[in-house]
């Protein structure tokens, strides 16, 4: 018998080159963005920074764990509102940055808990995170007046919480972050979150997170418990979503209880139906590109912002139901090869020793 040689995967080549790609492009635009543009386009950029982030947690655990949050601006908010509370009651803002990715935690652990013990089906997931974000808008639009306030820190109802303390260095109160600053902890944390989520799935507990996506009875009767890495997923997603909201609340140094609500809900899908589903940079493209069409949009008196954004959202998944990242990595790479002058490699290569 003639042994076998096993190749590199080309898909797991492609991967790697995706991954240096990506990581290279990040650290271009966190150094160069501050010597480049102005403060206005700066503080833009922060804002897409931190909504990328909030793209990437609604993509991981949709596109990789195959749960749909239909709420996921919820965890959103739960990290904007702790980091507000815990900063204007301590000052420093080291803990309240830790305490904008533990409340979501443990809210989705908890919340969690009840969907995938109870065996609930993934459309009423859908339905019962959905409730939930609308829940918490209506409950936090309604403390209005002082007596609802956290220790030093009042609600303020549909009016939300102005003048949020930015961040500090680590132990330094009296030394809040400017422009730079800020963009430099939002990108850095983008890039350190895209990082972290690409560790996880190329782990053990990632590949048994997708293989429970793609056949759960198959991954249950090999001895694996769905509901237990459905609902680590779950959680991991919200402490992401969480430290951007904390990020959210900083760009703008105010939070309300708009951002439990619907719209918020519904463009974080959009981030990942029009990036990709199933990959890790296509919601952090989706939503810059989706926040320039809404700045754009914004502008301009011709079109209503929310038509446009229904018009473009049904065009992708129409014209382009995978998204742009897997349809422009497919032709990069098809041109690559083309270009090389040979095949494309398919997903296991083997020659026979001769």
């Amino acid at each position: 018998m003639t042994p076998t040689v096993f190749r590199p995967s080309g898909a797991g080549l492609r991967s790697a080159a995706g991954f240096l790609a990506t990581l290279a492009l990040g650290l271009a635009l966190l150094f160069g963005a501050p010597h480049t543009l102005d403060t206005f386009g700066l503080v833009q950029c922060t804002g897409f920074a931190a909504l990328a982030m909030f793209g990437l947690s609604q993509g991981f655990v949709w596109g990789f764990a195959g749960v749909m949050s239909f709420g996921q601006a919820a965890f959103l908010g739960l990290g904007g509102y702790a980091y507000a509370v815990a900063v204007l009651n301590l000052g420093d803002s080291t803990l309240p940055v830790l305490c904008a990715i533990a409340v979501p935690m443990l809210f989705a652990a908890l919340l969690g808990y009840f969907m995938f013990y109870g065996r609930i089906s993934d459309a009423y997931i859908g339905v019962i995170t959905l409730t939930v974000s609308v829940i918490l808008f209506q409950l936090v639009n309604a403390t209005s007046g002082s007596q609802y306030r956290i220790g030093a820190a009042e609600l303020g109802g549909f009016n939300g919480i102005p003048a949020i303390p930015a961040l500090n260095l680590p132990g330094h109160p009296d030394e809040p972050l400017d422009t730079d600053g800020i963009w430099y902890a939002a990108m850095g944390a983008l890039i350190l979150v895209y990082v972290f989520l690409r560790a996880v799935l190329a782990s053990r507990f990632g590949r048994v997170v997708v293989a429970i996506r793609e056949n759960e009875t198959r991954a249950q009767l090999i001895g694996y418990d769905p509901r237990l890495y459905k609902l680590l997923a779950f959680t991991i997603a919200a402490g992401v979503a969480g430290l951007a909201g904390c990020l959210y609340a900083n760009w703008g140094g105010f939070i309300s209880p708009t951002v439990f609500g619907l719209p918020m809900s519904a463009q974080v899908i959009i981030y990942v139906l029009v990036g990709g589903l199933g990959t890790l940079v296509g919601p952090m493209l989706g939503a810059v590109l989706i926040q320039a069409l809404i700045i754009t949009a914004g502008s301009q008196s011709v079109l209503d912002s929310n038509l446009g954004l229904g018009l473009v959202l049904v065009g992708f998944v129409l014209l382009v139901p995978q998204g742009l990242v897997p349809v422009l990595r497919g032709l990069s790479w098809r041109l690559i090869e083309r270009r090389a002058g040979k095949a494309a490699p398919g997903p296991l290569a083997t020659e026979t020793a001769r």
